[in-house]
């Protein structure tokens, strides 16, 4: 067995109106996105950091800035690009997440049908979780959204 975590946080760009705002690649009807050169989907970046914390091979960086220069802007991309390094099997995934908003809760079993797809399992072995943090940082404060992130192999 092995376990690593993944975390990212983006910003919050209440400027640009036309990118959706893209959570474990399921789309939110909110007025804002997150500011990236991708999708800015900080749920899959923080995936992709935590199976490059079972191989040793960063994809997020160089990879994924070379992807995003070719016009792969979906992070479920950068995701299976992690993927390919991975020799173990994946068999839980916990996933919390940092943001006053928008609401998760409305949007957490189909973030969970979503990533079970992407990581090929059962939704039962993808957890997620939500929390504000009592407002003590600046995503609980409504800045952006932060993701950490725990991934069991064998």
């Amino acid at each position: 067995m092995k376990v690593a975590i993944g975390q990212d946080s983006h910003k919050i760009d209440e400027q640009n109106k036309e990118k959706k705002l893209m959570l474990g690649g399921v789309e939110f009807e909110e007025e804002y996105s997150l500011l990236g050169n991708s999708d800015a989907d900080v749920i899959l970046h923080a995936i992709t950091n935590a199976i490059s914390g079972i191989t040793c091979k960063n994809v997020l960086g160089k990879i994924a800035d070379e992807m995003c220069q070719k016009g792969i802007t979906d992070s479920e991309e950068y995701v299976k690009e992690a993927l390919k390094y991975l020799t173990e099997k994946i068999v839980h995934i916990s996933i919390t997440i940092e943001c006053l908003k928008p609401k998760i809760s409305p949007k957490i079993e189909e973030m969970r049908k979503n990533i079970g797809r992407i990581l090929n399992l059962a939704q039962n072995q993808v957890g997620i979780t939500a929390t504000t943090g009592e407002g003590l940082t600046e995503c609980g404060k409504g800045k952006g959204i932060s993701v950490f992130v725990i991934l069991t192999v064998e």
